[in-house]
């Protein structure tokens, strides 16, 4: 499986990006996905999750309420709409697939995008 993330950019504090990542080469429509975001000089941390058929969704504490992720399986593609973006949102969001949501790795990951958020 290949994921390809796009959507970043740089942006004001209080706007709003939405990440795509599209899946070619797999049954992306079986996968768990999920978003990561790592900082300079910080490690990689989950951001949210979202189950094969979309039924259920996870977020990190610090992204409810303004992230939302959902999925288009006829389009193999996951998305990240962020919205009320703070700086400390940026940070380079990879995409990433695992077969099980119960599976503690992910199998696959994407190559990343950039978010910059000027205060």
């Amino acid at each position: 499986v290949q994921l390809q993330a796009s959507g970043g950019g740089l942006v004001q504090a209080g706007s709003s990006l939405r990440l795509s990542c599209t899946a070619s080469g797999g049954t992306f429509s079986t996968y768990f996905m999920g978003w990561f975001r790592q900082a300079p000089g910080k490690e990689r941390l989950f951001v949210s999750g979202i189950t094969w058929n979309g039924a259920s969704t996870y977020y990190a504490d610090s992204v409810k309420g303004r992230f939302t992720i959902s999925r288009d399986n006829a389009k193999n593609t996951v998305y990240l709409q962020m919205n009320s973006l703070k700086p400390e949102d940026a940070a380079i969001y990879y995409c990433a697939a695992k077969r099980s949501r119960a599976d503690t790795l992910y199998d696959y990951w994407g190559q990343g995008t950039q978010v910059t958020v000027s205060s």
